[in-house]
């Protein structure tokens, strides 16, 4: 009777098991190639442009941000031919420089913060595929859910594979 119902369990499992990955095995595969592109954007300038060194680190001789902004602005616009949206403004004391990101088109331009000289327009990539990578390319609710179902669709398959693994070993000590 309990042997039964071991084996019986561990066929509920193995369906399982199979419904969760064949449903969820693409965007495991999504997440996965996503996941080790991410792992060496930064050591490959393609996906993430590197991070320069500015003239001065003292943050008293810096220009305004505003002004910066306005001199990145004006880098990324010619760059890509359009009008882009700020994004962020990453300010990095100890390089010397800012980094200014833009929405649409994921550019970035790296101004020198003490002279103003802009010392990289370049798109970063990487930010296009981490929003693949976690779902938010579509929306942030959509990323919630995904993010949910895929965290369980894991845990389910962790579970029921221990278990997959496990059982049979149990049931064969039984006989």
């Amino acid at each position: 009777m309990i042997l039964q119902n071991l084996v019986r369990q561990l066929r509920r499992f193995r369906s399982l098991h199979r419904v969760v990955g064949v449903t969820l095995a693409l965007f495991f595969f999504t997440i996965g190639v996503t996941g080790i592109v991410l792992g060496w954007k930064k050591d490959v300038q393609l996906l993430q442009p590197a991070t320069w060194k500015g003239s001065g680190v003292l943050l008293r001789n810096w220009i305004s941000l505003e002004r910066i902004s306005n001199i990145a602005q004006q880098a990324a616009d010619s760059v890509s031919n359009r009008n882009l949206q700020l994004d962020r403004i990453d300010v990095r004391p100890d390089n010397g420089i800012v980094k200014v990101t833009y929405k649409p088109g994921y550019w970035e331009v790296q101004v020198d913060g003490t002279s103003g000289e802009v010392l990289s327009v370049a798109q970063r990539h990487a930010d296009w595929i981490e929003h693949i990578h976690d779902g938010s390319i579509f929306s942030d609710m959509f990323k919630l859910v995904y993010t949910n179902i895929m965290g369980l669709g894991l845990i389910t398959l962790s579970l029921s594979g221990l278990w997959l693994w496990y059982g049979p070993k149990v049931i064969r000590k039984m006989k």
